[in-house]
């Protein structure tokens, strides 16, 4: 065991300690949590739908909540927080993104968050078109439709209707589907940006200016000269391809990516990863924010807005099993590492004054998922006699809600349910309440109680107080 610490503390620590510095992967963890306040509030609106629209029809027969009174305004309120949200959650992001990178660079961060933005929309497709053939229209249903073109983009002749239309933005362009052209367009238009700032190409104003005058007119030339090499780009990548970069994006890396991140494989290696920062004190979920939120955190937007659209029977045909919230649903109960079942062995089998003293404190805060005071506290950083338990427990917790889901015994993650709420509620609401999901989280408990134990057990020996 000393030699595997020390090999880790040789090779792995210092890695680990300069991802946790690295400041475009930092400003990477701070744009995904910048955006927080409105996925967390569209994930609310789509989750009150979930209950007041969606799980009432699995119990009651001919339930609608589209018909009701009340129930019915709640479920459109709800659709337009979720329209200024989840539906918008790429637009979001790509500005949390400039702004933490420039913030990061020191320059203008709030020029770098509209640079950002603006690059990475402007490679939208602003029109659509397409046509219906071998149909039949009435002759005055083509003067009809002809008559009005101009302003509906809708023609017609006798065998076929055609539309087209321009400034329609579809929304699949918007959402989450967006994270990954904003993580490389923004990157791009926000350093050239800033590299262009610090050198100081800017337009100098007298000091008897306001400001914010003198910051926004600091910031043309480096945003102008930013966007003209992004649309640049765009217009040369159009001509080669013969697609949008978007659209070439999605189809050959993020769609490739996200299938990659659904296999067994993969979520075992990002939860030891997670296990292995926060056993030398490094928070693993932080450092691996790049992972789990650009890649898991992407895929779990997607769910909530496949749930939104056309419920569980969306998620189920179209969406993805494990999800960023699926650690959190059915492995990360108490905080990494499942450390409430860690406290629970404790306070049940422990008899170290020190071990019961921490666990006694840690109750509280573990119940809402937070395990600072126990890692840090008994600690579980750094003590190689808990550092087993602490990275096979969350891998066997990981392994149980992975195939429980795999083989349809319980709904996909659906939900974005804040962090903090209690194990059990948690995975009850993140699986749009489904009642088999806190099920699977107590098997996932057992299973990890099981774990901790015998070296709860073997820690009492250790103790000099108690003696051998």
């Amino acid at each position: 065991m000393n030699a595997l610490t020390a090999w880790l503390e040789k090779y792995i620590l210092p890695i680990a300690a300069k991802i946790g510095a690295q400041k475009h992967l930092v400003a990477l963890r701070d744009a995904f949590i910048g955006t927080m306040p409105a996925t967390m509030a569209g994930s609310v609106a789509v989750m009150l739908n979930a209950i007041i629209r969606d799980l009432p029809p699995q119990f009651v027969k001919g339930y609608d909540g589209n018909t009701i009174p009340v129930i019915k305004e709640i479920i459109q309120i709800n659709g337009y927080v979720w329209n200024g949200t989840l539906a918008i959650a790429g637009l979001i992001f790509a500005f949390s993104w400039g702004y933490n990178l420039a913030r990061a660079y020191g320059v203008n961060d709030l020029a770098g968050g509209i640079v950002s933005l603006s690059a990475s929309i402007a490679g939208v497709t602003y029109s659509f078109s397409g046509a219906l053939k071998d149909v039949v229209v009435s002759p005055e249903l083509v003067d009809s439709i002809n008559a009005n073109s101009a302003t509906t983009g809708w023609s017609a002749t006798a065998d076929q209707l055609n539309v087209g239309a321009w400034g329609w933005i579809p929304l699949n362009n918007m959402d989450s589907n967006f994270y990954f052209t904003a993580m490389i367009i923004g990157f791009v238009s926000t350093i050239i940006f800033a590299k262009l700032m610090l050198a100081d190409i800017t337009i100098k104003l007298p000091d008897s200016v306001p400001p914010a005058v003198s910051k926004a007119f600091a910031a043309i030339v480096p945003a102008t000269a930013a966007l003209y090499a992004v649309a640049v780009f765009y217009w040369l990548f159009s001509k080669v391809v013969d697609i949008t970069f978007i659209a070439w994006l999605q189809e050959t890396i993020a769609l490739p990516l996200l299938g990659l991140s659904q296999g067994f494989g993969a979520v075992v290696i990002v939860t030891l990863f997670v296990q292995i920062f926060w056993f030398f004190g490094i928070h693993g979920p932080n450092v691996l924010a790049p992972i789990l939120e650009g890649v898991f955190g992407v895929a779990q937007l997607k769910n909530v807005n496949l749930f939104q659209e056309g419920g569980m029977d969306a998620v189920l045909k179209d969406g993805y099993k494990w999800v960023r919230g699926s650690w959190d649903a059915f492995a990360w109960f108490g905080g990494s590492g499942g450390t409430i079942i860690l406290i629970l062995a404790i306070l049940l089998f422990s008899k170290r004054a020190d071990f019961l003293t921490v666990a006694r404190l840690s109750v509280g805060p573990g119940l809402f998922n937070i395990n600072e005071p126990v890692m840090f506290g008994l600690p579980i950083v750094l003590n190689a006699l808990l550092f087993i338990p602490f990275l096979v427990a969350p891998v066997v917790a990981v392994a149980i809600g992975y195939f429980a889901t795999d083989l349809g015994l319980v709904n996909p993650v659906s939900q974005q349910v804040v962090w903090v709420t209690p194990p059990f509620l948690l995975s009850f609401l993140a699986t749009g309440a489904d009642w088999r999901a806190p099920v699977v989280t107590l098997v996932s408990m057992l299973a990890t109680f099981a774990i901790w134990t015998p070296f709860v057990i073997a820690a009492n020996k250790v103790d000099p107080s108690l003696g051998e």
